[in-house]
């Protein structure tokens, strides 16, 4: 990676987060920083401590410490989870409640003093741009891993993608015609996002130079990341570093997203080199020597 990118990308953030300012302790003229303002949010509420970590990326002693906080300020109860003896939640009090709506009314108006300095154009491009930003940002933090080829994650993935493909087809689609875990004789990917997963993918060797991409699926959630793409070039790598230089795999015609993403690839349409009924279209790549 280029130092001048890198160093392109920590000088943006330095400006961002001073210009929002979230470097003070009085966070939107409140009497505390961005974190425990933050937690007033995201609390809502009421919302249960396991789900606060996991959305906030915060381990539970920062956490704990954060609720104290704002409980020696009557702002905030935790309280037992009224289902499960193991957990507990967090929840508003009234002045708690009050407090979020001033943060909220404060930061609404410090985003629309921001976009008054822009004209109508200018405005649409900033908030073209964030958004783009926050895209790319989610597919960075995306990770894909090879699993064990009958990883109970990536088999909850697979039997989504069998039922959604079942209502998508006109035939409907046979789930008991998904690749068995025996069968996967290449390698079976995960993507995961925050450990949850949102996509996954097969190949399996068809001879010792040629494999077949199979299941290649991402959730409704991550899709328009760019997310298919980068798990298709993981396959294909993965594929390569075991002696594979072509890839082949075949799709239904009504899937007209997953054929323009392989031929954007660079696979080219040949004909049909196996027995799948829904593979009414056939694919092939060469791979380039690494």
């Amino acid at each position: 990676m280029e130092p001048d990118l890198i160093e392109q990308i920590r000088d943006f953030n330095r400006f961002y987060t001073q210009r929002l300012g979230l470097l003070t302790d009085r966070y939107l003229g409140s009497d505390r920083a961005l974190g425990p303002s933050r937690l007033l949010w995201e609390i809502g509420d009421r919302r249960d401590l396991r789900e606060l970590r996991d959305r906030l990326g915060l381990d539970s002693g920062y956490l704990s410490r954060l609720l104290r906080g704002l409980e020696d300020q009557d702002l905030v109860r935790v309280v037992p989870h009224p289902r499960d003896g193991r957990a507990r939640i967090a929840e508003l009090t009234d002045a708690g409640r009050r407090e979020r709506d001033t943060l909220d009314q404060r930061s609404r108006a410090d985003v629309a003093a921001l976009l008054d300095g822009l004209g109508p154009e200018q405005q649409e491009e900033l908030a073209a741009a964030q958004h783009r930003i926050r895209r790319l940002l989610r597919l960075a933090a995306i990770t894909i891993t090879p699993v064990a080829t009958d990883d109970p994650q990536a088999w909850r993935c697979l039997k989504r993608y069998a039922a959604e493909l079942a209502t998508l087809f006109p035939e409907g689609y046979d789930q008991a015609t998904l690749t068995r875990p025996d069968d996967l004789t290449g390698g079976l990917l995960l993507a995961r996002e925050r450990d949850e997963p949102v996509g996954c993918g097969a190949w399996v060797r068809l001879d010792p130079r040629t494999a077949e991409i199979r299941h290649l699926w991402i959730d409704t959630h991550a899709r328009g990341l760019g997310l298919g793409r980068r798990l298709l070039h993981h396959l294909e790598s993965d594929a390569a570093t075991h002696g594979v230089d072509t890839i082949r795999l075949g799709t239904h015609q009504t899937l007209s997203e997953a054929i323009a993403l392989y031929r954007s690839s660079g696979y080219q349409q040949i004909d049909a080199y196996g027995d799948s009924p829904y593979n009414q279209l056939s694919f092939e790549k060469r791979l380039k020597p690494s």
